[in-house]
């Protein structure tokens, strides 16, 4: 048990609350490697020596509470190594008791969670920035359904209630396409006509759909919908869609063992297409195709662009 505990992955240490200012008695080799101290440097020292300038007061009550009250109880804690270096260490404490539950010391493992935080933090940040960008499409692709919508030529009653339902028609598809409940499941096809039934400013005639029933699996239904709401906003800003006589073809297919579906999507009737020099709304399609370990291929033909795209079930 003692070479299971002093080889252990996880960093440990266990104090003697029996003895002045309940200093450290033992620790093992991964809490040596982890702060970057000796064991000449730590033991029979109170574990507030790995504190800093930095060191939250809150997270400082937190322990102390916790020995107080002799209960186990995590806390994310800035803590520093020999080096002056700073981690974030998710400290987990807790008293050690004999048979007689009488108390006899207290443990204390630790976790460097610094990454982790940081990988989280830098998604919390492109989140923002997905739903900044978002936003500024929906108000350009907005300012396009009304602008088509008033060149049919209504009287201002029709047009307001037109222009509603399309702007109702394009918040929904949002809300029912990328925020889902999880044991919500939609076809691809339900999927799409979804999608560029809002974004087609003129409605299903300018949009075509064909392919066979298949059922999204949770991880492909997220990133289909974010990067078909994509390529519907870039058609509606740029291509086909922004266009009374344009219109978008889509068609998919699943492979014969069922393993992998293939889509086209095809837009024809737009402005002649120059592939752009900034990539933005591609390079979102993409990241969020290769995340689910797909391929896809755009074609910035004159005539319209093509995207094709590989995906596995």
């Amino acid at each position: 048990m003692a070479y299971a505990v002093q080889h252990a992955r996880v960093p440990l240490c266990i104090t003697d609350p029996k003895l002045p200012d309940n200093p450290i008695v033992y620790a093992n080799s991964s809490f040596f490697d982890l702060v970057g101290y000796t064991e000449d440097d730590v033991i029979g020292k109170n574990c507030r020596f790995l504190q800093g300038p930095d060191t939250a007061e809150e997270s400082i009550a937190a322990v102390r509470l916790a020995i107080v009250e002799r209960r186990v109880e995590t806390v994310e804690i800035l803590n520093y190594r020999k080096d002056g270096s700073s981690f974030l260490n998710a400290l987990q404490i807790g008293p050690i008791y004999d048979d007689d539950g009488a108390l006899l010391y207290y443990f204390g493992s630790q976790l460097d969670i610094t990454a982790k935080r940081i990988q989280e933090q830098k998604a919390r940040e492109l989140a923002d920035a997905e739903l900044l960008h978002r936003l500024r499409n929906i108000v350009n692709v907005m300012t396009v359904v009304i602008r088509h919508t008033m060149r049919e030529e209504y009287d201002a009653q029709t047009l307001g209630r037109i222009v509603s339902e399309r702007l109702r028609a394009l918040s929904d598809a949002h809300f029912s396409t990328i925020i889902q409940p999880e044991d919500q499941n939609l076809t691809f096809a339900e999927l799409s006509k979804t999608i560029l039934s809002a974004y087609a400013p003129l409605g299903p005639r300018q949009f075509r759909l064909d392919g066979p029933e298949v059922v999204l699996p949770r991880p492909l239904l997220s990133c289909l919908a974010l990067g078909l709401h994509e390529l519907a906003t870039n058609s509606v800003k740029h291509g086909s869609l922004g266009e009374m006589d344009g219109s978008v073809e889509l068609n998919w297919e699943v492979n014969a063992s069922g393993t992998q579906l293939s889509m086209c999507w095809s837009e024809r009737g737009g402005p002649a297409v120059v592939k752009p020099m900034r990539q933005s709304g591609s390079k979102i399609v993409l990241d969020l195709v290769t995340a689910v370990n797909g391929s896809i291929d755009f074609n910035w033909r004159e005539t319209g662009l093509i995207v094709e795209a590989v995906f596995p079930l």
